[in-house]
């Protein structure tokens, strides 16, 4: 679930999510433990989904403002060639040591 449509939600209806999510992860933990889980990503996405949903939640309860949305995000590298264009950073110019090369 997107964080956008967590933050449409009510306290109530978030904590009732929380346990819906708890109960699908109890049962994924039993499906890994016997062999039947097919689909093991699902874990790590209810283990987020059920953070995502706390912490939503906490800050409502502490009565924090909604964060704006991100309009000016720079675009990332798809690719190799956009990803070569970023700045290299400069090489060291300490020698490389290995066991033969010890100046100690």
């Amino acid at each position: 679930m997107k964080a956008a449509d967590a933050r449409a939600m009510t306290l109530d209806q978030l904590d009732d999510e929380v346990l819906k999510l708890k109960k699908e992860q109890f049962n994924l933990r039993f499906q890994r433990a016997t062999g039947q889980l097919e689909n093991t990503s699902r874990v790590r996405t209810i283990r987020r989904d059920i953070a995502r949903m706390k912490t939503i939640a906490a800050q409502k309860r502490a009565g924090m403002p909604e964060p704006a949305p991100k309009a000016d995000a720079e675009p990332v590298a798809k690719n190799r060639k956009q990803a070569s264009l970023r700045p290299l950073r400069k090489p060291s110019r300490a020698p490389r040591r290995n066991r033969r090369n010890k100046r100690f």
